[in-house]
């Protein structure tokens, strides 16, 4: 069984900074890409970034500058750096990952962390 467990999130003051991590584990045969996606109260999810097997890396302008996405590929581990953090970057931050689990491609999803920007 493939899972993608995500920590890191919490209440933080404008002007702050966190750092979530999310590691897949299970019957991995290889992960083509990791990625972060967000989703405030009443909108739709929104791509945040994503780093692909060769370490490029994409991220949306609402975010650029301030976030930083890396990758362990020992550990199957993604983590968000994340730094002068406004109130509009609240939301729940989900981990996505694109797989190769027996020799299929899945489409892969944590189950989210609560991020809030507030003083």
């Amino acid at each position: 069984q493939v899972q993608l467990v995500e920590s890191g999130g919490g209440l933080v003051q404008p002007g702050g900074s966190l750092r979530l991590s999310c590691a897949a584990s299970g019957s991995i045969f290889s992960i083509k890409a990791m990625g972060w996606y967000r989703q405030a109260p009443g909108k739709q999810r929104e791509l945040v970034a994503t780093i692909t097997s060769g370490d490029s890396t994409y991220y949306a302008d609402s975010v650029k500058g301030r976030f930083t996405i890396s990758r362990d590929h020992a550990k199957n581990t993604v983590y968000l750096q994340m730094n002068s953090l406004k109130p509009e970057d609240t939301a729940v931050y989900y981990c996505n990952a694109d797989m190769v689990v027996a020799g299929t491609r899945y489409d892969f999803w944590g189950q989210g962390t609560q991020l809030t920007v507030s003083s």
